[in-house]
């Protein structure tokens, strides 16, 4: 079995440093492209350190078999199908600023000990988005850096702040629902999983087509960005420069 960290998360990681290097030259194609490589390649990041969350979680529940699956090497190529896993996040991220939630690894839920472990699995993902948020703003607010690399850290952060929010919520299909669902009776399963395919879908039309609805999820999200110290001046920044295309 192989317990190699993946090169291919190495190289995205790479990628996301080179970004930030970039985002530090006084030069305005080199600070985009930084902050561009920063956003992207730490975003990639995240998704696999949100699926690694559920499965060491889920290994030190019980369930051994994620080992074998490769769930623990970090390899995003392991965590379901890789275009829904990350190209499509990836796409709206630079289509819309929501990321949306990446594939799942596949638990035995039957392994694990308790009904305890199944809830700190579904939970083990949203908030490894919500400790990167924590330590990508504290980074910005302890060391003196320069602003292209300050902007595009913050609005990463404010991403993973999104991630956090978004999939707390509990919905059906989404990891708040799951961290709920053992505790809840057969009947409430039964309807939760029906639900499964179509709730998150749903949301998300709300989300961009009801005006109330998106400005009180956003709402909530800003709440918690400035909870764990975000500056939201130097996100719109970094969200500037991201999608340059439109400013």
């Amino acid at each position: 079995m192989n317990k190699r960290v993946s090169p291919l998360f190495l190289a995205l990681l790479g990628a996301t440093v080179a970004g930030g290097v970039l985002a530090t030259v006084d030069n305005t194609v080199a600070r985009v492209t930084g902050i561009v490589l920063i956003v992207l390649g730490g975003w990639a990041t995240s998704l696999c350190l949100h699926e690694f969350g559920h499965a060491i979680t889920a290994y030190r529940g019980g369930d051994l078999a994620v080992r074998a699956k490769g769930y623990l090497t970090l390899d995003p190529r392991h965590y379901t199908d890789p275009v829904v896993s990350i190209v499509l996040p990836l796409l709206f991220v630079i289509a819309g600023g929501i990321p949306l939630p990446g594939g799942a690894v596949w638990i035995n839920h039957q392994a694990l000990r308790t009904r305890r472990d199944e809830s700190m699995v579904s939970l083990a993902g949203p908030f490894t988005n919500l400790a990167i948020g924590l330590l990508l703003t504290l980074s910005v607010a302890v060391f003196p850096m320069p602003i292209g690399l300050s902007s595009g850290l913050s609005y990463l952060a404010f991403l993973q702040v999104i991630a956090f929010v978004l999939n707390i919520l509990p919905i059906p299909g989404l990891d708040g629902y799951g961290a709920l669902e053992p505790w809840l009776s057969g009947r409430a399963r039964e309807l939760g999983e029906k639900a499964r395919p179509w709730a998150p879908l749903a949301l998300f039309v709300l989300l961009f087509a009801v005006r109330p609805v998106g400005q009180a999820f956003f709402g909530l999200a800003y709440f918690v960005f400035a909870l764990v110290g975000g500056s939201q001046t130097h996100a719109f920044l970094g969200q500037e420069a991201f999608r340059f295309w439109e400013f």
